[in-house]
C-alpha cells in the first residue's frame, strides 16, 4: 500500500526518523515563549525597591451588609485583638480603634528617638 513512499495518512507530511531529527523538533516546541528575548527571566519576583521603613501595624475590619447586623474586628501587632456586634459596639470600637492609634506602643514615639 505503501510502495510509492506515502504517509500512512493521505496529505499528512512523513514523519522524520531518527534520535537526532526528534531532537530538533522538540526544542523548536519547548522552551521560552515567543517573544522572550534569550537570558531574561520570566518568573513573576517581588519588587526589588527597598520601603521606607513603614509599615501596617493595625488593621480595622468592619462589615456591615445591608438589612443585617454590623460586625467589627479590631487587631493590631502588639498583641490587642477585639470584636464587636451591633451598631452601637461597632461604633464604639471604632473609636476605641482610634484611640489605640495613639497609645500603641509599636506606634508610640520612644525617648530615644526624640532626643535624637
Amino acid at each position: 500500500m505503501n510502495a510509492r513512499g506515502r504517509s500512512p495518512l493521505e496529505g499528512q507530511p512523513a514523519a522524520n526518523r531518527g534520535p537526532v531529527a526528534d531532537l530538533g523538533e522538540l526544542a523548536s516546541a519547548v522552551g521560552a515563549p515567543k517573544g522572550v528575548a534569550g537570558g531574561v527571566p520570566i518568573a513573576v519576583r517581588p519588587d526589588p525597591h527597598f520601603g521606607d521603613g513603614l509599615y501596617p501595624v493595625g488593621w480595622l475590619h468592619i462589615v456591615a451588609p445591608r438589612d443585617a447586623v454590623p460586625t467589627a474586628t479590631t487587631t493590631c501587632l502588639c498583641g490587642r485583638d477585639r470584636s464587636a456586634v451591633g451598631h452601637r459596639r461597632v461604633l464604639a470600637l471604632i473609636n476605641d480603634h482610634a484611640a489605640h492609634r495613639d497609645l500603641c506602643p509599636l506606634r508610640a514615639p520612644q525617648e530615644g528617638r526624640a532626643a535624637a
